[in-house]
């Protein structure tokens, strides 16, 4: 097949002869009397190039057009028009139309116009790969995600990695903090030794010292032999001390003993060994405010923040969820068996929708679950977790008692605009299914409220 094309008319009879010119012509089509049942057809799948009639009962092609360019920018359509709406089919393409065809349709500029709109879809195919590729090398393979806050993790890694001072990195629970470790670890000159995690909240104060230094025989009861510890185990190479902000005091004043001095001393022992490790640490606290309680050492915080790597939540990354999902399907297809191909754009639209407390850890758990529910080869809103559909079926937005003295309801309005539009990058067509609107009229209320992206406003 050539490629697929949708076919919109409200009259059968041009639908059908449409349908014969080109099929035979060797592409793959469908068809729809309507924008209705057409969003229908593209909620379950895609199609290269949509073809669709400007003038139709009920909504117009216009009305599709602004449909699918705000659910993807770059779909391919052309538009069919009688010669007195010719300046409309003209609109048309300043919003985003490729060509339009007057009617009554001649088959060779049909044929033509068909043949050009495939050469460029073959063009931004291979440009989208290009930039794939791109973005491949740029990328941390064990780290996904193409939103710039994630990019300048990216960068910053990858400007350290070969260094071995210490790392803080700074993240909800369920953001990759231990992925971002093992990928400053994996970029250094310490790849080949061991890379060791422990995480501080999950070990008992009584057993964390033994669980790093290691200790001798007989040290406390239960010691019956000599054990030893991750910091002496990873010599070499990287050690990832995960919730660093739950050690307690005491501890902290040893591990940054062992930092500064290098060295080491088992519980029990009587000697001190050299240590050479990097030190990586995550927490999900506010270290600062930890030290102003008195519960964290400053000394330890300094030795431990010389390189900050911020990871952002989910909820901030928005862009990223689709692609990530995507990495998820594939991941539990090939681990279940299941061929399960894809989400159904309603699905996607309430999984981007969703506010993800749990953040990549959570949304790799509703897929997993999703995969296994599925009742056929793409995941439908069924499908998904009563958290995820209650939200969605409302447009995410939790229902509140009114105060009694009253709200600004514009200040609402352009504040949930403006959450909206940093959800997905400043991109309209993105930001608009968030909050239910079409892209001209979100467009006019980013007008009516002078809302600018934060870099333009600055200029």
């Amino acid at each position: 097949m050539k490629g697929s094309i949708l076919i919109v008319d409200d009259e059968k009879g041009q639908r059908e002869i449409l349908t014969m010119i080109l099929r035979k012509e060797g592409y793959d089509t469908a068809d729809a009397a309507g924008v209705q049942d057409a969003l229908k057809l593209l909620d379950k799948r895609a199609f290269d190039l949509i073809l669709t009639d400007l003038k139709m009962q009920g909504l117009s092609g216009l009305d599709l057009l602004e449909q699918v360019m705000a659910d993807d920018p770059g779909q391919c359509v052309i538009m069919m028009t009688a010669h007195g709406s010719v300046d409309s089919a003209v609109g048309a393409m300043k919003r985003g139309a490729f060509d339009y065809l007057e009617k009554p349709l001649e088959r060779d500029n049909l044929l033509l116009t068909m043949a050009r709109a495939f050469e460029r879809i073959s063009l931004v195919r291979e440009n989208r790969v290009l930039q794939k590729k791109v973005a491949e090398i740029e990328r941390i393979p064990s780290i996904i995600g193409d939103h710039p806050k994630m990019k300048e993790v990216y960068r910053i890694v990858t400007k350290i990695a070969a260094t071995s001072s210490t790392v803080l990195i700074y993240g909800e629970s369920g953001t990759g903090k231990e992925l971002v470790a093992r990928a400053v670890h994996d970029r250094s000159p310490r790849h080949e030794q061991p890379f060791m995690a422990i995480n501080c909240a999950a070990i008992p104060e009584t057993l964390i010292e033994s669980e790093l230094f290691g200790h001798e025989k007989g040290s406390f009861t239960g010691a019956n032999a000599r054990e030893i510890g991750i910091l002496e185990a990873a010599n070499g190479g990287t050690v990832f001390l995960d919730e660093i902000g739950e050690m307690n005091v005491s501890m902290q004043a040893k591990l940054l003993r062992a930092i500064q001095e290098k060295e080491i001393r088992r519980v029990g022992g009587k000697i001190n060994l050299p240590l050479d490790v990097r030190i990586v640490s995550a927490t999900n606290r506010d270290l600062e405010q930890e030290i102003r309680k008195g519960t964290f050492r400053e000394d330890l915080f300094y030795r431990l923040n010389v390189i900050r790597i911020n990871l952002p939540p989910l909820r901030e990354r928005g862009s990223d969820i689709a692609t990530l999902a995507d990495y998820f399907v594939v991941k539990y297809r090939e681990a279940t068996g299941i061929a399960v191909e894809g989400i159904a754009k309603p699905a996607l639209r309430m999984l981007m929708n969703y506010t993800w407390p749990g953040n990549v850890r959570q949304l790799e758990s509703v897929i997993e679950r999703s995969v296994l529910m599925a009742e056929g080869s793409i995941i439908q809103p069924d499908d998904l977790p009563a958290e995820i559909t209650s939200l969605g079926a409302h447009g995410g937005i939790v229902p509140f008692e009114l105060p009694p003295e009253g709200i600004n309801f514009e200040e609402m309005e352009k504040a949930l605009i403006i959450k909206a539009m940093e959800r997905a990058d400043w991109i309209i067509g993105k930001a608009a299914p968030i909050l239910g609107l079409s892209y001209k009229t979100l467009q006019y209320r980013l007008d009516k409220y002078g809302i600018e992206k934060p870099e333009r406003r600055g200029r």
